[in-house]
């Protein structure tokens, strides 16, 4: 049985010239980044070359990008920074973001005198643009806002430009996980006022454990990592060259082929919600994931017609049939409490049936869905 693999919004194969690519760095450029000699002057101008050329993708400055492990660091880099360097007391999210961003701003509520209010989720699983508005409105503290660019279980978009135009409005900061969009989707960042951004390179096939935030010169921020002058001060720590490099060459890949992979792997998803919908009557599509102008073309999820009582064996139907997907986050794998998100806006019936999703690359193929429908199909 070869497996299927429809989790890419959990993590991504490496491609191999990126592989090929670090175990170049490995064995050759061994040099710690911060000495002086010129074995680590070598490391450095690799690294530094690295960085601007990740910062020309997003049109900014290369002393805006600071690597870090990954999304997760870089969303507690700007949250706890903001509060205990920023003088941010007032926080507005929504409840549907990843772990890395809900989790954290819990842990400053406790930690830290702050206000935190929620933006209104849909019943299609999108913010409430008029209620963030509102929000902004009569927040009269210094006040960050942190909303997700693109759900990582629903895949619903927001309006990145519309909500970083309204910030500078309203004078207020925002931040943005874009794991979910960054070497999926272009992002202009000279065109989009953000001040905050973080990305990881494990989604859009590169390695896992490194990533980067995008942090706007001159606002101020400082290290929760405390150590080393590295990444001029952001953060402690040597640079791990071989994943910085995996990180480059995955983003130089993704941004290369976006055009046509994009393209590809949308008529999957296209071609995947006909067949669910011809073959599995009943199926409904969380949030608005099988609108390809108001959610990502990386991933759907479904809600299947099936009992709450078969409900919680599903996941393990499938993978015993070779099939990786999952039904949320995997960050929250494991958990019985179900998922935060779909919590939102779906009805407490539709809550007691499975949710999946699946999610996609361009490793995949219309052979493979046609697989997972037919088992689908049958389990249910």
């Amino acid at each position: 049985m070869t497996p299927i693999y429809l989790d890419s919004a959990a993590t991504t194969c490496v491609r191999k010239e990126v592989a090929d690519t670090m175990a170049d760095i490995l064995k050759s450029t061994y040099g710690n980044p911060s000495s002086t000699h010129s074995i680590g002057r070598s490391s450095k101008s690799v690294l530094e070359q690295c960085r601007k050329r990740i910062a020309s993708y997003f049109n900014v400055k290369p002393s805006e990008i600071i690597f870090t492990s990954g999304g997760t660091e870089a969303d507690n880099l700007v949250l706890r920074s903001a509060v205990c360097d920023l003088g941010v007391k007032h926080i507005i999210s929504s409840k549907i973001e990843h772990h890395a961003v809900g989790h954290t701003i819990d842990a400053l509520q406790v930690s830290s005198d702050i206000k935190v209010s929620y933006v209104h989720i849909t019943e299609h699983g999108e913010v409430d643009l008029k209620h963030l508005e509102e929000l902004l409105m009569n927040s009269s503290e210094k006040t960050l806002v942190s909303l997700m660019h693109i759900n990582n279980e629903i895949g619903t978009i927001l309006d990145l430009k519309f909500v970083a135009e309204l910030c500078k409005k309203y004078k207020v900061l925002f931040h943005s996980d874009t794991v979910q969009s960054v070497g999926h989707y272009h992002l202009d960042l000279e065109k989009i006022p953000i001040d905050f951004l973080a990305a990881s390179a494990h989604k859009f096939h590169g390695p896992k454990g490194i990533g980067f935030a995008f942090v706007r010169n001159g606002l101020g921020l400082q290290p929760i990592i405390t150590g080393g002058s590295q990444e001029r001060g952001y953060r402690a720590g040597t640079e791990s060259l071989h994943d910085i490099v995996g990180l480059d060459e995955s983003l130089a890949i993704a941004y290369a082929h976006l055009e046509a992979e994009t393209q590809y792997i949308s008529e999957l998803k296209s071609y995947f919600i006909k067949r669910l919908k011809a073959e599995v009557p009943g199926i409904k599509f969380n949030g608005c994931c099988d609108d390809l102008e108001k959610s990502t073309y990386t991933l759907v999820n479904v809600c299947l017609p099936v009992s709450a009582e078969k409900a919680p064996l599903f996941l393990f139907q499938l993978d015993l049939k070779g099939i990786a997907c999952s039904k949320g986050s995997a960050c929250q794998s494991g958990s019985d409490k179900g998922s935060h998100v779909l919590s939102e806006f779906l009805s407490e019936e539709d809550l007691k049936k499975p949710s999946i999703r699946f999610s996609f690359s361009s490793f995949n193929t219309k052979e493979e869905l046609d697989i997972v429908v037919d088992i689908l199909k049958t389990l249910v």
